[in-house]
């Protein structure tokens, strides 16, 4: 536990809508104003499931010049190379390891696996965000944060479920980054901590 998170990177979420039925009472341009005024990384959803496009970060990257995440599935390596090519500083990659080269793949991917069993797959060199959500169900993940920590010992974001400052200042193990997007706007006044 922490008094607060100022060392802990705040990735701020611009999100539209979800398939689990979120649906944003803000445009993207409000809630992207607020993340690129907050977040120290503004995530830009690829994945048109969360109301996201490619497009969307090369629109992001002319508004911004903070670091960005292409935050998608991102199925194949030429997706990661697209949205890097179009502005993204990072791209997260969900249940799997890239295929290209090394050295690009620590400088730009994030991964984010399905399971807890996917952990041993991903080299300890690379970022690795544990999502609580499940992915298919929408539904909490049946493993913890605490799980993770167990098991991985290098760079650690914190994504889903966070709702205040109060969840990440009471996260009882070491993080590098936490993800926020549905509940960005608790943490407008908390920024600084």
């Amino acid at each position: 536990m922490r008094d607060s998170f100022d060392k802990i990177l705040l990735v701020a979420e611009v999100k539209t809508c979800s398939p689990f039925g979120y649906k944003a009472d803000k445009s993207w341009e409000e809630q992207f104003e607020l993340a690129n005024r907050i977040g120290d990384i503004i995530s830009i959803h690829t994945h048109e499931a969360w109301g996201g496009s490619f497009e969307d970060i090369s629109r992001a990257r002319r508004l911004t010049k903070k670091p960005i995440l292409a935050k998608g599935i991102h199925e194949t390596d030429e997706e990661i190379i697209k949205a890097i090519r179009l502005g993204a500083t990072y791209a997260l990659v969900v249940g799997r390891v890239p295929r290209l080269n090394p050295n690009f793949v620590r400088e730009h991917c994030w991964i984010e696996p399905l399971s807890i069993d996917q952990i041993q797959d991903v080299p300890e060199d690379l970022r690795l965000v544990w999502n609580s959500r499940d992915l298919q169900t929408g539904g909490l993940k049946k493993h913890t944060i605490m799980d993770v920590k167990r098991l991985w010992s290098g760079w650690l974001c914190m994504a889903s479920n966070l709702k205040t400052p109060e969840d990440v200042i009471n996260t009882p193990v070491a993080i590098d980054a936490v993800l926020i997007g549905t509940y960005l706007a608790n943490f407008k006044h908390n920024r600084g901590f």
